[in-house]
């Protein structure tokens, strides 16, 4: 097991190390490398992304390391999140265009997914994953081995990066062309849905790994257990004629209404 913070030799922290590795300090160092891009490593950012999809194992055994050399799991540069709110701001203007909204429209949409879909959601899913694991599924919960906040929000967005490209950029072909899964016949819905059916299936697992990689933490095999209500909601939509693309289409004009 690793230690949430490094003893010295003594067996007690020192003030200095105590006071480099609270919860304030490493999130002043993160924010504040915000501002610096060229503090930012944007190669290695775009290999984890590219690894979440072939082999997210990989993205994680990366957080394992940071853990030994820089006594965080969470990560301390922001690039990745720099990338994903860019990614996030094209597809959307991307869904703007497809859904032949106005310049306003577009914006308000932009401005809705950014601070709602990605960052409220975002807080509220990664508060609730950090309490239910330090509540629930630590296997010495009196000892000094915690699940840090920063972590959990880093496990959101690994999960939230696949199904972004595939629900934001990838599913934009289809809406009016190739196959039209904005329509109410079996092959549109049919595509659609199982567009859904991958990138949820995407999240649930990454997340799953994510908490899976912590040594701290025991029974993390039921955070894939929402699986079997994925693959019963999805065999329902196809039974009924379900089109979750055309609902999330509607939903988005509503929006900006």
């Amino acid at each position: 097991m690793l230690p949430t913070t490094s003893p010295q030799s003594n067996g007690d922290p020192s003030s200095r190390d105590a006071a480099r590795h609270t919860a304030g300090a490493k999130r002043y160092k993160y924010l504040r490398r915000l501002l610096h891009f060229r503090q930012m490593d944007f190669e290695f950012a775009l290999w984890q992304m590219l690894y979440l999809f072939t082999s997210p194992q990989r993205v994680y055994r990366n957080f394992h390391y940071r853990k030994q050399t820089k006594d965080q799991w969470a990560r301390d540069d922001p690039a990745f999140l720099v990338l994903l709110s860019i990614w996030l701001c094209v597809s959307t203007i991307g869904f703007g265009l497809v859904l032949e909204m106005g310049v306003v429209e577009t914006l308000k949409l932009l401005l809705w997914v950014v601070f709602v879909d990605c960052i409220g959601i975002g807080l509220l899913i990664s508060t609730l994953m950090w309490f239910i694991s330090n509540k629930y599924l630590l296997k010495h919960p009196s000892r000094n081995f915690d699940v840090e906040w920063g972590y959990a929000f880093d496990v959101h967005l690994n999960a939230f990066y696949p199904l972004l490209v595939i629900l934001h950029f990838l599913q934009l072909f289809f809406i009016n062309h190739l196959v039209v899964i904005n329509s109410d016949w079996f092959l549109g819905y049919f595509v659609g849905n199982t567009l859904w059916l991958i990138a949820i299936g995407y999240y649930l697992y990454i997340t799953f790994l994510g908490y899976n990689a912590l040594p701290f933490l025991s029974n993390t095999v039921v955070l894939l257990y929402p699986f079997a209500l994925l693959g019963l909601l999805y065999l329902l939509s196809i039974s009924l004629g379900w089109n979750f693309t055309q609902g999330l289409c509607w939903f988005y004009k509503y929006r900006v209404q």
